[in-house]
């Protein structure tokens, strides 16, 4: 059984008079362990389309059943409760909190899910050492190079166990050496903690670690 089922996807957006088609017509599965690339170039939907697999926003018509359930047109507090406890995001800028350190920043959303003291400090301690930032846990976000942050946003993504991992060009901001470096991770942890991931990227090079490429154009699927 497929996590997620997208079917007949489409997004519009106006602007004054002009309709702007972002998708058009996407369905495709995600099932559960996939490693997913979404690749095409700026402005072919990459962002659109995990905006809307993230419940961030919902689409103009079609569906997103996620676990069965179709998150299109659901509450606010109950899209927010999905995000909480089942997805987690890894932005290219990072949006680490700047005047939290390192085990701060991944804690949050635990806080957020109301997770008691005892298992935060386990989960946290756990996390800090598979992305190897155990010598830095107490150093800001200013203190830490672009690597660094990147794999606090990623411990952070994944504190709360969820079942899925987007991630919107992860390696944008990152030289080629320590993109890679941070896709390989991801893939690491793809197999080792057996979570869902779906990262967006217009890098060719980081091709070779997908499970499956879905390649977009002008709002629709290629290939």
């Amino acid at each position: 059984m497929a996590l997620i089922k997208i079917t007949d996807l489409h997004k519009q957006y106006h602007l004054g008079r002009t309709t702007i088609a972002a998708l058009k017509g996407i369905s495709f599965d995600i099932e559960a362990g996939d490693f997913i690339t979404i690749l095409g170039p700026s402005g072919c939907g990459k962002t659109t389309l995990l905006n809307l697999i993230g419940s961030i926003d919902d689409p103009s018509s079609g569906s997103i059943l996620f676990e069965d359930q179709n998150i299109c047109g659901l509450s606010d507090n109950r899209k927010s409760e999905i995000r909480l406890t089942k997805i987690g995001f890894i932005f290219q800028s990072f949006n680490l909190i700047p005047v939290l350190n390192v085990r701060e920043n991944i804690e949050f959303p635990m806080i957020l899910a109301n997770a008691p003291p005892r298992t935060r400090t386990a989960r946290i301690d756990e996390l800090v050492e598979t992305v190897g930032l155990k010598d830095f846990e107490l150093h800001k976000p200013d203190e830490l190079s672009g690597g660094q942050r990147q794999r606090v946003a990623i411990a952070r993504a994944l504190v709360n166990r969820p079942k899925l991992v987007i991630a919107d060009e992860p390696t944008a901001n990152l030289d080629s050496v320590t993109g890679t470096m941070i896709i390989e991770e991801m893939k690491a942890l793809n197999e080792q903690e057996k979570v869902t991931f779906v990262f967006s990227t217009h890098n060719q090079d980081v091709m070779k670690y997908a499970k499956r490429i879905i390649r977009l154009k002008d709002g629709a699927i290629v290939s």
